[in-house]
């Protein structure tokens, strides 16, 4: 997270509504040398208390949910480089802007019989976006195979204890060097969904 609290003007319910439309983030765990990190998809309660997701048996960290553990899921947005030039302005350097949602909390292992049920939620919630193709649903495998492959993973739950986004969209600029930039961001910018990132820019201005 970048340490100047102005990026960090968005609260907890923006942070969790971010993170439930990504439904997707790294979850990194302290392993025995470096951290253990793996790619996730997954789900966020209504209340925006609890996370669930699955992982592979083999996965490093689902071998370390003997006991709890203490996670963290970094869900990013966009992001892009910024030039100076961008401002308009003199004495200005290069940066980069991005949206990134933090959230920590107790990893645990669910029982087995809570897994068929997550993942046709998991599933639901996915295809629904697709909308207007009919949605795929577990109940269109056969049973022995899908037997098979949930024999092959294990729910997860984490309880949140803390969220945390940084929201780095030139706030610290006044508002005509912020749409300069998000202007030139638009047309010229590389990175990840630069065009989101540009209108977040703009929208930040209109708050």
């Amino acid at each position: 997270m970048h340490p100047n609290p102005v990026f960090h003007d968005a609260d907890t319910d923006r942070n969790i509504a971010f993170a439930r439309d990504r439904g997707f983030g790294v979850l990194a765990a302290q392993g025995a040398g470096a951290p253990m990190l793996s790619h996730v998809p997954f789900l966020i309660s209504e209340d925006g208390a609890l996370v669930e997701l699955h992982l592979v048996r083999s996965n490093p960290i689902a071998r370390a949910l003997k006991t709890p553990l203490e996670v963290t899921i970094a869900v990013s947005g966009g992001d892009s480089y910024v030039s100076p030039d961008w401002y308009g302005v003199p004495d200005q350097v290069p940066t980069w802007n991005y949206v990134a949602v933090h959230l920590t909390g107790t990893l645990e292992v669910r029982p087995a019989g809570e897994l068929r049920d997550l993942l046709d939620r998991q599933s639901a919630a996915y295809e629904e976006r697709l909308l207007p193709k009919a949605p795929w649903k577990t109940d269109k495998m056969t049973p022995e195979v899908m037997d098979k492959l949930m024999r092959m993973i294990v729910p997860c739950r984490m309880r949140i204890t803390g969220v945390d986004g940084t929201w780095k969209l030139s706030q610290n600029k006044p508002d005509a060097v912020r749409e300069a930039a998000a202007e030139h961001m638009a047309g010229y910018g590389f990175g990840s969904e630069v065009e989101v990132l540009a209108a977040q820019m703009r929208a930040d201005r209109n708050k």
